[in-house]
């Protein structure tokens, strides 16, 4: 399903690549700019940055559309872990998030992980379950920073041709 917004972007014009080191200062300031990280959730990105040796560490895939921007996440691999996704406020209720998660959940299959962890945001949690991610606990506070529970959540993923345990979710 194709969803247009007021801007005129639509899921279909997004294209997903990995990330070169060169657009880290654009991915830090689609992260700062996230409205899901204001008010009592902005002290988790005090000073935080993107960086081009974060970049060339692990796999980053930008979300883009018109040669912009929209979204990004990383999948860490020694420990398996959905990190740092963040997607534009204008573009959000267009799949791009999705669209994202289901390209990291490929390339960790390609990498023959069998589960990918996600720390979630709280008001992210919903959406982590409609992509098939199970819960599996709660990650205490860790104060000054993080004042606040989050939940744990994982991702089960099968081998090419096996039944997994995401679901599709038309946005």
């Amino acid at each position: 399903m194709e969803t247009t917004r007021s801007n005129g972007t639509t899921s279909a014009g997004i294209t997903i690549s990995r990330a070169v080191p060169e657009q880290t200062e654009t991915l830090t300031t689609l992260m700062h700019a996230s409205s899901a990280y204001r008010g009592d959730y902005a002290s988790i990105l005090d000073g935080y940055a993107v960086t081009a040796a974060y970049v060339r560490s692990h796999p980053v895939f930008v979300a883009t559309s018109a040669d912009r921007i929209v979204g990004f996440a990383a999948l860490l691999t020694d420990n398996p872990e959905l990190d740092l996704l963040f997607v534009a406020d204008d573009t959000q209720g267009l799949g791009v998030g999705a669209r994202l998660v289901a390209h990291v959940l490929e390339h960790a299959k390609t990498l023959g992980i069998a589960t990918v962890r996600v720390v979630a945001h709280p008001p992210a949690l919903a959406f982590y379950e409609r992509r098939g991610a199970r819960r599996v606990g709660t990650v205490p506070p860790k104060p000054p920073k993080i004042t606040w529970e989050r939940p744990e959540l994982v991702f089960e993923l099968t081998r090419s041709g096996e039944r997994d345990n995401q679901r599709t979710h038309r946005e």
